[in-house]
């Protein structure tokens, strides 16, 4: 028998090198999209410790104001002010407190988020500063 000449390899066609290069993308595309569950999953166990860490705190904060405004009632009983008058001043100064907290909140929610992207995407100038 004649010995068959060796076959050679011809070059991809335009299909095959289109099917891979499909088949790359969308592996590509795949990692992309893993990379970025895991991190989102990440980012949000740190976020979720954060909050964690400032309920744990605004306890302490809270518990901590509540002992200052219990020994200024103790201590404004001491100096001879009657219990009503006491709780009644520490109670409007708490009323005074939430009203300086609503009034820094209520401006912060003033300004909407992201507006200084929607500017730039609709092609307007920047705002000065505040």
């Amino acid at each position: 028998m004649p010995a068959e000449p060796a076959a050679r390899r011809q070059p991809p066609g335009l299909g095959q090198v289109l099917g891979r290069l499909l088949g790359e993308a969308r592996q590509l595309v795949a990692d992309y999209a893993e990379l970025t569950i895991l991190d989102a999953r990440r980012a949000a166990i740190r976020l979720a410790w954060i909050l964690g860490a400032v309920l744990v705190g605004a306890v302490l904060i809270v518990t901590s104001w509540m002992g200052l405004v219990a020994a200024g009632i103790v201590f404004a009983w001491g100096q001879g002010a009657s219990w009503p008058i006491a709780l009644g001043i520490a109670a409007l100064i708490n009323l005074v407190a939430a009203a300086a907290l609503g009034w820094f909140t209520f401006q912060l929610a003033k300004e909407l988020p992201f507006t200084a992207l929607l500017r730039q995407l609709r092609g307007r100038d920047p705002e000065p500063p505040q």
